[in-house]
């Protein structure tokens, strides 16, 4: 029952079950009513036929009955006397009377005794006035009921009908014939038990034949799943999952899948790159500290002092930069703090001393250009930019900050060579550096621009670069405004 297949078949056979049993039930209730219908019609004309040869005052005895067992009749008076039953009737239930012999009464032909008071009450006027007249049968829908009788030692259950009557002598007579309901039973019973037969065979039916079209629908992804075991077992993210033909889920499923895998395959091969990428620029300052200190254990007197703290300021650098990025690579949110980078790129540039180039700082005065975001990584972000224009300038570097619709722009310009337009977006990768780049610092990893990048996308930012009017590179970073 764990199974997709298991519970879809449970699923549908319940739901099938649950509708059959509503539509049985349904069939059986119209059916019913519809035969049900038919007895009340046949005792309707049974009783009237009778009641008409009483409205015309024919003898009791000499009124035709209708075979026994298919309509047995009692006539009663307005007193609730039997006075006139089928020939072969032995008891009888659900009619107006109980009684099944005949009891003296006026006859049909008899002239019925004088009212005492001719002014009755007004319940007796209501009374007569409903009887049909002299000779007539009752017009208004007989009243039904439902009973038994006993024909000639045979009791079944019978529908009756009763039809009132008056003689032309004024003696009002209430008919009751009866019709059968052993066909109506049988009937029912039949559709019954054929949809008791019926309905476990159609719903063994119903859930082998789900069992198998779930089975076949769910082929693919047990493929998808064997392939994705294989994948996980041999850690070969080059190979893909099978894709089905079909336009279904199954199939996008496996595209996405694929997508996936692809998009995993690539993060697994950057990471792989950049731990090969690190492990190498670490191997440069720790070989080079690792010598002096060797050097400087068997001759202190050849210690390169300041060689060896430049090493370690090196190190320091690259392993600051990697755990940068191993923190954004991670998911670290940026702060929700507010930064207002105007000031920020005052007290950036303000701390750049030692710049070999000073750097023009276009601020309007004023303005207001607050972000969300975290000031450290900001700050960051706009110091590689500068450490980064100080590389390839010849003689300005400038750096600017402007609203830019509904964000604020910060663009930092020099007037060195500027970057092939082949290379824009090369130079953001990880440890790619340019071999003029190289040439002009030995000590940079590359990473700079990277984490700048990064940094701006965790902001919702973006990090672009273009040729700058003083014929460098201009590299403009843009942030969305606080909502």
């Amino acid at each position: 029952m764990r199974s997709v297949r298991a519970r879809a078949a449970l699923g549908a056979t319940l739901v099938v079950a649950v509708a059959l049993i509503g539509a049985g039930l349904a069939v059986l209730l119209v059916l019913r009513a519809n035969l049900i219908g038919q007895a009340d019609l046949q005792a309707e004309v049974a009783a009237r036929e009778v009641a008409g040869q009483l409205a015309t005052g024919t003898p009791y005895e000499d009124v035709e009955l209708d075979d026994d067992e298919d309509h047995p009749v009692q006539v009663t008076d307005e007193e609730d006397r039997v006075v006139l039953v089928s020939k072969d009737l032995r008891a009888v239930t659900g009619t107006g009377a109980t009684g099944v012999t005949p009891v003296p009464s006026a006859s049909a032909g008899a002239t019925p005794a004088p009212d005492d008071d001719d002014d009755g009450d007004d319940d007796d006027q209501d009374d007569d006035r409903s009887r049909p007249g002299r000779g007539e049968v009752s017009s208004d829908d007989p009243d039904f009921s439902d009973g038994t009788a006993t024909v000639d030692r045979t009791t079944a259950d019978y529908r009756f009908a009763a039809v009132e009557a008056t003689t032309p002598d004024g003696v009002t007579l209430t008919v009751y014939a009866g019709a059968p309901l052993a066909a109506e039973q049988e009937a029912v019973n039949t559709v019954r038990g054929a949809m008791l037969t019926g309905l476990p065979l159609l719903l063994v039916v119903v859930a082998g034949v789900t069992w198998l079209v779930t089975r076949r629908a769910l082929r693919p992804v047990e493929g998808i799943r064997r392939e994705m075991a294989a994948i996980t077992a041999s850690e070969d993210l080059a190979r893909r999952v099978p894709e089905p033909d079909s336009r279904d889920e199954i199939a996008a499923l496996a595209r996405t899948t694929n997508e996936t895998l692809t998009v995993l395959e690539a993060s697994v091969e950057r990471q792989r790159r950049f731990v090969a990428d690190a492990s190498h620029e670490l191997r440069s300052p720790i070989a080079s500290l690792r010598t002096q200190l060797e050097v400087a254990e068997a001759h202190p007197e050849l210690l390169d002092l300041p060689g060896a703290v430049a090493d370690t300021v090196r190190l320091q650098v690259l392993a600051a930069d990697l755990l940068l990025l191993a923190r954004l690579d991670a998911g670290e949110k940026p702060g929700g703090g507010t930064v207002e980078l105007g000031a920020l790129v005052r007290e950036e540039v303000s701390q750049r001393t030692g710049d070999r180039i000073a750097v023009a700082v276009e601020v309007p005065e004023g303005g207001a250009f607050e972000v969300n975001g975290s000031r450290g990584q900001l700050s960051r972000v706009i110091g590689n930019l500068l450490d980064n224009a100080q590389r390839h300038a010849d003689g300005s570097v400038a750096v600017s900050v402007a609203a830019d619709g509904r964000g604020v722009r910060v663009e930092v310009r020099d007037d060195g060579a500027g970057v092939p337009e082949d290379e824009r977006e090369r130079i953001f990768e990880r440890f790619v550096r340019l071999d003029d780049a190289r040439s002009r610092d030995d000590g940079g990893a590359g990473l700079g621009l990277a984490i700048a990048r990064d940094v701006a996308a965790r902001h919702g930012g973006t990090l672009t670069v273009h040729r700058a009017a003083e014929g460098g590179a201009a590299f403009r970073l843009w942030l969305p405004r606080p909502a």
